[in-house]
């Protein structure tokens, strides 16, 4: 589906999230992660934006839709 980068406008994918990450890959911008498990009990670590990233909390439900950023479900 999709590994550790900001997920590509034509996924769409809805989860239950276990966990948030937050860190300077590059050394000069943080980037904000948020581990998920979908539906189909698949588990992967997926970039957000830090607003998303401060409203969410373990066991929030995050929905993303096709051409749309991923949202607080």
């Amino acid at each position: 589906m999709f590994k550790t980068h900001k997920p590509a406008g034509d996924d769409a994918w809805e989860g239950i999230v276990e966990d948030k990450s937050r860190g300077m890959l590059d050394g000069a911008n943080m980037y904000h992660f948020v581990k998920v498990r979908t539906a189909d009990g698949e588990s992967t670590k997926v970039r957000v934006d830090r607003r998303l990233w401060k409203s969410v909390a373990v066991g929030d439900r995050i929905v993303k839709e096709r051409g749309s950023e991923p949202v607080k479900g």
